[in-house]
């Protein structure tokens, strides 16, 4: 499984930006998918995820401004983060539990996003 992540950089306050995670190595169709972050000095938290299905799930502190949404077709999962804020400051990870045990993942990369005020 591969999962390669886009779309991070430096935003200002109030903006928006549009990551990407492209997959490979798996049936994406039937994969679970979600968005992870990891701020400096703190643990990586979950922001969103997206069943197989389509059913969403966010992160407190990102409902009403982050969007997750996946397109079969290609094979990706989108995060579109409207209304940041500079505590949204984090590298951004792609992950699946494609194939894995209850609370493991694959691992895409990272992409930072860094929101100024």
């Amino acid at each position: 499984v591969q999962l390669q992540a886009s779309g991070g950089g430096l935003v200002q306050a109030g903006g928006s930006l549009r990551l990407s995670c492209e997959a490979s190595g798996m049936i994406f169709s039937l994969a679970n998918m979600g968005w992870h972050r990891q701020a400096p000095g703190k643990e990586r938290e979950l922001v969103a995820a997206i069943t197989r299905i389509g059913t969403q799930n966010y992160a407190d502190s990102v409902k009403g401004r982050f969007t997750i949404s996946r397109d079969n077709a290609k094979d990706t999962v989108y995060l579109q983060m409207n209304s940041l804020k500079p505590e949204d400051t984090a590298v951004y990870y792609c992950a699946t539990n494609w194939q894995k045990m209850p609370g493991q993942y694959h691992w895409g990369q990272g992409t930072l996003v860094t929101v100024s005020s």
